[in-house]
């Protein structure tokens, strides 16, 4: 294809899409520069993997005046452990590279387990973990897991930064605690104890490459029989991912026979607050919050005890 048979297809391109216009393009070479030129311009727009963005300025939803690609900032993406400290995962690392990793896979296997099920392996080669949470989709898979993990996300603006819970950075549908000028810089988890099993189960109403209707996080720790700590988290019913503090306060040593698991799971359908969508509507997403934190609590079970409850 020639100079000018890629210009020609430009301007055809322009006049039968009108939505299509020019933007400017910025590549800062550090987080901190990216955080003063959005500071500076409230309309810049980040780009990391550019999954979520891209298909909203393709659709025509949202025509950006510039765009801020974070691609160029080197060790952005970089993910480390420390048996004390736990893991750090930069805000640039695909889902991709967190699935496959194997000290992920060892320390944190149901956060690879969550990684996995995102989309399919194109999205997950290019979609970003920071952008992930940043974007504020509560139809996503990699929430819920992170949240039973007691993930935090790091914040940087250019005159410093600050740590939040993942349950209070996600507010709601789209909708973070970013505040102007800043961005996502790092996603850490503390070390979890070596005893602990986890299991995350999506149900999806399509094909397995969609989002989850409803996705279920669990996270158990057995000790002689009994459940020395239960951590339940719900996300893609509501407007963001919750855990489940009543359920988690029933299962603290006792034996998890089916009928408290069953109790377990009851406690989780009626807590959550499910929001009718094209997934399915608020009921069903009840009955199946139900259903999966069932068999989530059952498998930790099993794996933890190495026998059926």
């Amino acid at each position: 294809m020639n100079a000018r048979y890629r210009m020609e297809s430009l301007e055809w391109w322009s006049k039968n899409r009108p939505h299509m216009r020019r933007f400017d393009l910025i590549e800062p070479k550090s987080l901190q520069e990216a955080c003063v030129i959005i500071g500076d311009d409230p309309e810049a727009k980040l780009i990391a993997g550019g999954t979520a963005l891209l298909a909203i300025i393709k659709q025509g939803l949202y025509l950006p005046k510039t765009l801020v690609n974070l691609k160029k900032v080197r060790t952005a993406g970089d993910i480390s452990y420390d048996p004390r400290q736990g893991l750090r995962i930069g805000a640039l690392a695909s889902i991709q590279d967190v699935e496959n990793l194997e000290l992920v896979r060892q320390h944190y296997p149901i956060l690879a387990e969550a990684c996995h099920v995102v989309a399919n392996i194109r999205i997950r080669h290019m979609a970003t973990v920071g952008g992930n949470l940043a974007h504020g989709d509560y139809q996503s898979d990699p929430p819920a897991a992170l949240m039973v993990l007691d993930a935090r996300v790091e914040i940087i603006h250019h005159r410093g930064a600050r740590q939040l819970k993942l349950s209070e950075f996600q507010l709601g549908s789209y909708e973070t605690a970013l505040e102007p000028g800043e961005l996502v810089s790092a996603i850490t988890i503390p070390p979890i104890p070596g005893d602990s099993r986890g299991v995350y189960v999506k149900f999806t109403t399509g094909s397995s490459e969609e989002r989850p209707c409803v996705g279920v996080a669990a996270l158990v720790q057995m000790e002689d029989g009994h459940c020395r700590a239960l951590r339940l988290a719900i996300g893609a019913v509501s407007h963001r991912p919750m855990r489940i503090a009543k359920s988690e306060e029933m299962a603290r040593g006792e034996k998890l026979t089916a009928k408290l698991i069953e109790e377990i799971a009851a406690n989780a359908a009626q807590t959550v607050e499910p929001i009718d969508d094209l997934r399915g509507p608020a009921d069903y997403k009840r009955h199946l919050v139900q259903v999966l934190t069932r068999r989530a609590v059952t498998a930790c079970a099993n794996s933890a005890t190495g026998s059926a409850q």
